[in-house]
């Protein structure tokens, strides 16, 4: 008489029927943070999802299980992020979605497992983030984690350390609060997760940072203030340049500007490239800006783009994006010409390798050239204005740039007229909100169809208008003095720091599973370990 005995899976067929669970769990803690960025913006997500993304990687995940896990969170979070791409170029939206979604599956292939992950994985996903502010082409920061945290609590913590300590602080909160942390929801100590004290210093380690952040220096009232004027044209969303008369963008703007009242403001603000002439000065456009400065008896700040002739090196030349003051006399007093370009949007990377590949290049027939010149731009009576045109909004090195050249007050002129829907616009509004604390500074945006508005040094949007309106809203901004602890230090001491965590995070696993063989690995996940 025999006996039968069901049979038992192993632990590697058993990891493989949970592998599609904690891949969905992943894609959709991804997802969380997409929807705690603007437009959805609702903050706390952001942490949700890192908690459940630390959930499905769990203690002792196969290199395999890590880096396809990290894709899907970062997918899931960059693809809805970055939706916008998909209007201008669904090839660019393809590639640039992959590519930083393969990012974060790299941040987790590289992150320690075991207990000292709750320190390794944030400081590895932290480098994620800090990368894309300067690579590929000067910095693509998309959709950042930090952007979603300008409408919530943490946003002080900017100006200690800018997007790199804001990002690190919310994967550090999200994987302690999931990781092995004397605090771990029930939920999660049933699934085998003991508490350690790693979690314990993680935790310790945000609080320290919060608190400092309530201190830290913000900067300081000088006692004067400019009263600001910004025009809002309106007109609709979606055009192109190629296909939109650009005088009929400058009557929008002219007859916004005619509600103004003389005598009423210190200083009136176009967006970028409203006006788009061969040669500003010698423009029609040009007599009438100094007629209404006249007017109204305040200088103008007009964001202007001007053509570049051609040379032997350049046979179709290129245009400069500029933002200029014009007096109330009709004179050029000041200027500052973009010096961080969109890639794919004001120039083209690669041209030639991509033109023979046969990509459609001909789209941007000229590029744009880059600036050289501090990013600040002086009006009649000193003031000094720090300047971000448009896109440079999303670097915090711009607005360290112009704060650093003396810059009392912040101006974002922008163009978001060519993006369908408003992901772009509202993630741009909360850059300045982001730049606003970095800084201790006022910031005024300016934008042809929405969105315009003033916003705070402690980050509050005011008066932001709505998407397509013809408006002008008046503000009165302090002019302020003074360096954050960001502006002085800028990103690289916290990427430098968020990479010695992950060394260190790497040291501590080996040398616990060299003192403590008994903690090592499971025998079946470290041999998938090692053949990927």
């Amino acid at each position: 008489m025999g006996l039968a005995f069901a049979a038992v899976p192993d632990a590697p067929a058993r990891a493989r029927r949970a592998f599609p669970a904690s891949a969905a769990l992943s894609l959709g803690a991804g997802v969380l943070v997409a929807a705690s960025l603007p437009p959805w913006g609702f903050w706390p997500l952001a942490i949700v999802g890192v908690v459940l993304f630390e959930v499905a990687l769990g203690e002792h995940p196969t290199r395999r299980e890590r880096f396809v896990r990290g894709l899907l969170f970062g997918a899931g979070w960059l693809f809805p992020g970055m939706g916008w791409m998909w209007f201008l170029t669904a090839p660019g939206y393809l590639v640039a979605g992959l590519l930083f979604a393969a990012l974060h599956g790299v941040a987790a292939l590289v992150a320690p497992t075991g207990p000292w992950r709750v320190l390794g994985r944030p400081a590895a996903h932290t480098l994620v983030e800090a990368l894309r502010l300067v690579v590929p082409f000067g910095g693509v920061p998309l959709a950042t984690l930090a952007i979603g945290q300008a409408g919530g609590p943490l946003l002080g913590i900017a100006r200690v350390g800018g997007v790199v300590l804001l990002t690190w602080v919310v994967f550090q909160l999200g994987f302690a609060l999931a990781g092995p942390s004397p605090y771990v929801p029930a939920t999660v100590r049933r699934r085998g997760v003991r508490p350690q004290f790693q979690g314990a210093a993680a935790i310790g380690a945000v609080v320290l940072v919060a608190l400092v952040a309530v201190v830290a220096p913000s900067g300081s009232d000088t006692g004067r203030s400019l009263t600001v004027a910004i025009v809002q044209g309106g007109g609709p969303q979606g055009t192109r340049a190629i296909s939109t008369d650009p005088r009929d963008v400058v009557e929008r703007h002219l007859a916004a500007t005619r509600q103004i009242e003389p005598g009423s403001v210190d200083l009136v603000l176009w967006p970028e490239n409203v006006i788009d002439v061969a040669v500003f000065a010698d423009s029609l456009e040009r007599q009438e800006i100094a007629a209404e400065a006249r007017r109204i008896g305040a200088p103008f700040a007009v964001g202007v783009t001007e053509d570049v002739p051609p040379t032997d090196a350049n046979e179709l030349g290129g245009f400069l994006n500029a933002q200029i003051v014009v007096d109330i006399d009709g004179a050029i007093v000041s200027r500052f010409d973009k010096v961080r370009r969109v890639p794919f949007g004001e120039y083209v990377p690669l041209r030639g390798i991509l033109e023979a590949l046969g990509a459609p290049v001909d789209q941007i027939r000229r590029d744009a050239v880059a600036g050289t010149g501090p990013a600040v731009v002086t009006l009649p009576d000193g003031t000094r204005v720090a300047v971000a045109i448009s896109w440079e909004i999303f670097f915090g090195s711009r607005m360290r740039d112009g704060v650093g050249a003396g810059g009392e007050v912040l101006i974002n002129p922008t163009n978001g007229s060519s993006y369908t829907g408003t992901i772009v616009q509202t993630q741009q509004v909360a850059s300045s909100r982001l730049r606003a604390v970095e800084s201790g500074r006022w910031v005024a945006q300016a934008a042809p169809t929405g969105f315009s508005a003033f916003v705070s040094p402690d980050g509050d949007v005011l008066q932001r208008t709505a998407v397509s309106e013809q408006a002008v809203i008046v503000g009165e901004v302090g002019l302020r003095t003074g360096d954050t602890w960001y502006r002085v230090l800028g990103d690289l001491p916290f990427a430098l720091l968020a990479a010695a965590v992950l060394g260190a995070s790497h040291v501590a696993t080996r040398r616990r599973a060299v003192t403590s063989p008994q903690h090592a690995a499971p025998a079946s996940v470290a041999a998938s370990d090692t053949d990927g």
